[in-house]
């Protein structure tokens, strides 16, 4: 059962976490930011628990799932071990869950959200549901659109030649895509245009979302984490020789770096609205100076900016959870 909080020392309350995350045992270890807070849940005296998206159940009130004990190892061949699998009431057994698994961001994705919402004042959610539901990253941005590259969202091959003919280059990817995938260059000759788009639409009902390319992608695709709203550092993504896809997925390095002026002019625009919305955790994109993606989903990173900062990332999360949770 769920018992009111315990002090654990100087670490404060300890919780019952539930993660709902995609398969552990498919998992890059050694990137994974859901590992990263586990592990420091942890280390902070929580017990955590995991379930995949589709043991959640709606039971004509309760919200359970069949979910499993974690204990992780920090052994990189054998990471985790799972306990004996139990039904838990998400509002009676667990304190908190984390809604950590990956898009694609479908009409099973927002269920999952449609149901935790449910759990609204009985158990605290992470990132807030019902704001992930209304934040898709390649639209939340939207919201800023001064602070974007030039940008359309369109079922229209026309009205795509006809931005391109006013931008030049540009970038056409899925509006509900992750990881870069099925990201394309198309040059001011608009070769495969007409095939791309057709593809898109055979394959997806979605629009597609278009942007002016950036050149200066080759240099790099700066990743932000904000905590709370507020930025705890940042790395740069530089995409392999001859790509332009700079994400860690499909190849790109991560290389320190530093915020610009311009960069902390962007956080301090978007902080607000992510901590007003209870979206502790984002992930920010930004090139040359141009916002392109505000990441809330699943946001990643945190691995990257420990190793090259030396500082403990998941702990600032849990930290402004705990404030959270009073």
């Amino acid at each position: 059962m769920k018992n009111t909080p315990t002090q654990s020392g100087s670490q404060g309350p300890t919780y019952e976490i539930a993660f709902q995350m995609d398969p552990i045992g498919e998992l890059n270890v050694a990137g994974d930011s859901t590992l990263c807070l586990m592990q420091v849940a942890q280390e902070r005296g929580h017990k955590i628990w995991y379930y995949h998206p589709r043991d959640l159940t709606y039971r004509a009130g309760p919200i359970t799932a069949y979910a499993y004990p974690v204990h992780i190892t920090g052994d990189p061949e054998n990471y985790c071990r799972l306990g004996e699998a139990r039904r838990l009431d998400l509002a009676q057994d667990i304190d908190i869950v984390m809604l950590r698994q990956d898009p694609p961001f479908d009409m099973a994705y927002l269920t999952t959200t449609w149901i935790l919402e449910m759990l609204e004042g009985q158990t605290y959610v992470s990132n807030n549901p019902a704001a992930v539901r209304n934040a898709p990253e390649k639209l939340f941005v939207t919201r800023f659109a001064d602070l974007m590259p030039a940008t359309i969202i369109t079922h229209s091959i026309d009205v795509i030649r006809e931005f391109c003919r006013e931008v030049g280059e540009v970038v056409i990817k899925p509006l509900y895509g992750n990881g870069g995938a099925a990201i394309f260059h198309i040059g001011e000759d608009e070769r495969n245009l007409a095939s791309l788009v057709e593809y898109f639409a055979l394959t997806m009902r979605e629009p597609i979302i278009a942007q002016q390319f950036l050149p200066q992608v080759k240099d790099g695709d700066k990743r932000i984490i904000l905590i709370d709203g507020e930025p705890v550092g940042c790395f740069n993504r530089v995409p392999k020789s001859g790509e332009i896809r700079s994400n860690l997925a499909t190849g790109g390095q991560a290389v320190r770096s530093v915020l610009t002026k311009r960069e902390e002019e962007i956080c301090a625009r978007i902080g607000p609205e992510l901590r007003a919305q209870e979206l502790l955790f984002a992930g920010v994109d930004i090139i040359d100076g141009w916002l392109t993606e505000i990441n809330v989903t699943s946001p990643t990173g945190l691995r990257n900016l420990d190793a090259l900062e030396g500082i403990n990332s998941a702990a600032l999360l849990w930290d402004a959870i705990d404030k959270r949770m009073g």
